[in-house]
């Protein structure tokens, strides 16, 4: 059923859902900050709803593949956030071992094929993975995140082509938050309506509100009943924004955005906010529900930075290791 389940439990784990990638944003942050975490992080506040709503429609079994923005995937789709967040502090006890960070976060054992630093890099092997899945007859999909500046890519009309023709079961979903870095869609697309391009490959084509964790979940849960009964992939555009810069000390506004736009999505479009009254106002969930929803996500980022802080660094006799496959 691609319909929601608004039992009081599931609303409340949606909630804690987009409410843990938020708060694990907002540790990445301090911490780079302060200095613990090394390297280069993008973050991912205010596109929320998309990762949460698109992975609580999935099985674990299916696979996911992300990009430079990646760590609202990695944790939606099952990283634990104390796995993820050593993982950033480059410690052992991360999801890799330190050895991959911020853009190289791969645990296969849940499904996801990893953080991606290339643009688009991840789309093809969504489309591979969907291939697989056919050929071994496995119920299963394969499904890629990708931005607006991803959707010009020739890669990503390459995988449309295929993953079309072969009626693959694989779901395209395009993040779109209106800025390529610092380029707007509109000046560099023709078209910058990215769901309606499906049509051009005879393949379906959705555009949701990407701050709706509802309408995100139903779109995905629909495209995946369509890919498992041999119906072929599904392009779904996200409309969504990033409440940071491209990365972490990238300019707020005053050079590509403005503050009022920056301050409409933070104010009035943010997902998290619009979801809390929701669930008040329409669900009729009581507030000591959810906030007891949000202490216990707390506790998970308290406990997380303590397993991240503790754990050692890694061996640097270890260097030689998983270059190349063991047999």
């Amino acid at each position: 059923m691609s319909r929601l389940d608004t039992s009081e439990e599931n609303l409340l784990k949606l909630y804690k859902d987009m409410y843990r990638l938020r708060l694990f944003e907002d540790m990445a942050a301090e911490k780079y900050k302060s200095g613990e975490v090394p390297g280069f992080v993008h973050l991912y506040q205010g596109e929320e709803a998309v990762a949460a709503g698109v992975c609580a429609a999935l099985k674990k079994e299916d696979f996911v593949t992300s990009t430079h923005r990646g760590h609202g995937h990695a944790v939606a789709k099952g990283i634990p956030v104390r796995e993820a967040l050593a993982e950033l502090f480059g410690k052992q006890g991360g999801c890799n071992g330190g050895r991959g960070g911020s853009m190289h976060m791969y645990k296969l054992s849940i499904g996801f094929l990893g953080t991606n630093g290339v643009v688009g890099g991840g789309i093809g092997l969504a489309v591979g993975a969907g291939l697989s899945a056919k050929l071994l007859k496995k119920e299963t999909v394969g499904v890629t995140f990708f931005g607006d500046g991803a959707s010009n890519m020739g890669i990503c009309y390459e995988s449309f082509n295929m993953a079309s023709y072969l009626k693959l079961p694989v779901i395209f979903v395009c993040e779109n938050n209106k800025y390529a870095t610092a380029t707007p869609l509109t000046m560099v697309a023709a078209n910058p309506e990215i769901a309606s391009r499906a049509s051009a490959f005879a393949m379906k084509g959705v555009a949701v509100d990407g701050n709706d964790i509802i309408a995100v979940y139903e779109a995905t849960a629909a495209a995946r009943e369509r890919a498992v009964n041999g119906e072929g992939p599904t392009l779904i555009e996200c409309k969504t924004y990033r409440h940071g810069g491209h990365y972490l000390g990238d300019q707020l506004y005053g050079t590509y955005r403005t503050k009022e736009e920056v301050d409409t999505w933070m104010s009035i479009k943010d997902p998290i906010k619009n979801f809390k009254i929701i669930l008040k106002d329409v669900y009729g969930i009581d507030d000591n529900s959810i906030k007891q929803a949000e202490i216990s996500v707390e506790k998970e980022m308290e406990d997380a930075y303590e397993y991240a802080k503790a754990s050692p660094l890694p061996d640097p006799s270890t260097v030689g290791k998983h270059l190349f496959e063991e047999v």
